[in-house]
């Protein structure tokens, strides 16, 4: 009989061996769109996590009540329905953030990292270790987003945060903040851990 995974390696996964955009390549869209300035990435990141948190204590405590044939509607209604809070608040309260982010909001609904956790995950596990599997996987999704616009806005812009870490002696590299310098970046950083992995196997 297998052992039982722990909780902390429920939670850990999510950050390294599983993390959702460098291992699963899950949630391109947002990941390649909005990271042209690392506050975006943040914005998105916590949006995502507080969908996909809410959305796993919703399906997780309902797992035994929803019919199967009727799972995958069901998580898209309770998804969407976490989606116009997240939107309505960040429109509300960061009109800013909320009006760059554009439509990407309102399209964490087809997220495939939400979707996914939900069906492989908690619609089959208790409410608990859902709630941890799915704060790693956010967090790890945070991380990646921050990494990835921090390297694009200090590379295009000279800033970080809005925050000038370049003096005038830079000259911003513009391709960074267009989608080609989303492509090349990330895939630069997927290499990056693909090679440490690699390295980690043969160690």
């Amino acid at each position: 009989m297998a052992k039982p995974v722990s909780l902390k390696a429920e939670f850990v996964k999510g950050l390294w061996n599983e993390n959702p955009v460098m291992a699963s390549l899950l949630g391109l869209c947002p990941t390649l769109a909005v990271t042209n300035a690392a506050v975006n990435g943040l914005a998105m990141g916590l949006a995502t996590t507080f969908v996909l948190l809410t959305s796993t204590l919703m399906i997780s405590t309902m797992r035994n009540l929803v019919p199967h044939q009727v799972r995958i509607a069901g998580y898209i209604v309770i998804i969407a329905t976490f989606v116009t809070v997240a939107d309505r608040f960040l429109a509300a309260f960061f009109p800013e953030i909320s009006a760059t982010l554009g439509p990407y909001i309102p399209l964490i609904v087809v997220n495939c990292l939400i979707l996914g956790r939900q069906e492989a995950f908690s619609s089959r596990n208790p409410v608990g270790r859902s709630l941890v599997d799915s704060l790693g996987m956010g967090l790890g999704f945070i991380m990646v987003l921050i990494v990835l616009g921090s390297i694009r806005e200090i590379l295009g812009s000279g800033s970080i945060f809005g925050v000038t870490v370049l003096g005038d002696w830079f000259s911003p590299w513009m391709v960074m903040i267009l989608p080609p310098g989303a492509f090349l970046t990330l895939g630069i950083l997927i290499a990056l851990v693909n090679w440490i992995n690699s390295r980690r196997i043969a160690a």
